[in-house]
This record gives structure tokens, sequence and C-alpha cells, in this order.
């Protein structure tokens, strides 16, 4: 029986990894092969035949080395992304939804910044909060690496999370009330928001914003390993 394990260790010596994930890959392929090559000669093909069959799997072994790093490099995109955008994100997200619901619990009521026509409402302790929030996400992201546009990204993640949740209001209200043969109301809804944009968008998104930039500017001091990940 052929030495799986020391065939696929000696056609793929030159694969771009580090040593952990080599022998991660080498070991999962060689076992692949194995078990195809033995399943083959329990079908009744000679030595021969078998290997020839196993190996046609592979193919060009230059292609397959390729094709290992392209998968790998967007595994560690994407798990770089997750760390440095989303996980910091919708932490922040969330963190300053509860805060919110937390001061309306509370009995805190907005303020009245500018009245009609354009009446705008502010819940001023929720926004003196959000730089916090906002310095929270910058920091998760820099400590995992993120760039500059990522961390900041990361701090204003809520306001831009909100904004597409008002915008998708729009065509899912469309659609059910064609579904349901009348009007749904939440068209409405995500106009009224949009238009108090002022209150709802663009001032936690400065206050948010704030907060990371003022955590940016403190690691930006500092050396650091930062690999970049939203161009």
């Amino acid at each position: 029986m052929p030495d799986w394990q020391e065939l696929v260790r000696q056609r793929l010596s030159s694969l771009a990894l580090d040593a952990e994930e080599k022998d991660e890959v080498q070991v999962e392929l060689a076992t692949h092969l194995e078990e195809t090559h033995e399943c083959l000669r329990k079908e009744g093909l000679c030595e021969a035949d078998a290997m020839q069959r196993t190996l046609a799997q592979v193919g060009d072994w230059h292609n397959l080395r390729r094709r290992i790093l392209i998968a790998k490099r967007k595994g560690h995109l994407m798990k770089k992304r997750l760390h440095q955008l989303w996980i910091p994100g919708f932490l922040t997200l969330i963190l300053s939804m509860l805060v919110l619901t937390a001061f309306q619990k509370l009995g805190f009521q907005p303020r009245i910044a500018v009245s009609r026509p354009n009446t705008i409402f502010f819940y001023v302790p929720w926004l003196l909060s959000l730089p916090f929030c906002g310095a929270l996400a910058t920091y998760l992201s820099s400590r995992a690496g993120g760039s500059r546009g990522t961390a900041v990204l990361a701090s204003v993640f809520p306001v831009l999370a909100l904004t597409g949740a008002f915008l998708s209001m729009f065509p899912i209200g469309s659609i059910l009330g064609r579904i349901m043969g009348r009007r749904v109301g939440f068209s409405d809804v995500a106009t009224t928001l949009l238009t108090d944009g002022v209150g709802w968008l663009l001032v936690p998104g400065v206050a948010l914003l704030a907060g990371g930039v003022l955590v940016h500017l403190l690691f930006s001091g500092r050396p650091s390993s930062q690999n970049p990940v939203i161009g």
C-alpha cells in the first residue's frame, strides 16, 4: 500500500503556508486519497488501476496548490473581517440599543432641539453614551489588527445598520402589501425615521465617530502590525 502521507508531503512541500496549516492540509488530503484508494481496491481494481484513478482525482498538483492557497487566503480574509469589523460593529449596535432601551425604561424623554415644521428630537443621555460605544468598537477592531478605515467603519456601524434597516422597509412594505392586498405602514415608518435623520442618524453617527477617532488617535502613536481589510 502506498504511503499517502509521504506522497502528499512531497507533492505539496512548496505550499506557501505556515507549518501548522500545511500539516493540516496534507493530512486531510492524504486521508481522503487513502480512503479513495481503499474503496477502489474493494471494488476489485488492481493496485495499479486503483493508484491511477486515485491520483486522477488530484489532477494537476500545481493547480491544486494554487487552489488551496486561494481558499486559505479567502478564509483568512473572512476571519479578519469577522474579528475586525463584524464582531465590533454588531457588538456596538447591540450595546447602543440596550443603552437606549435602558434610558427609555428609566423615564428619560427626548428633548426637542428644533421645533416645527421640522421637529428634531434628541435623547441626550443616549447621545452622551455613544462616544464610549464608538470607542469600544474602534478599540476591538484595532486590537484585532484592523486598519484605520476598518476601525472607523466599525465605530459608526450602528448608524449604517439602522440606515440599511430603514431603507429595507420600503421594499419589504411593498412586498407585504402585495401579499396582504392592502397597504402596510412600513414605508411610512421608514420615511418618518429617515426624515428625522438628524436626530436618529447624523448626530448619533457623529457621536460614535468622535469616540472612534479619539481611540484611533491614541492607538496611532503605538507600533502595530495592522493589515488593511477594507479599502
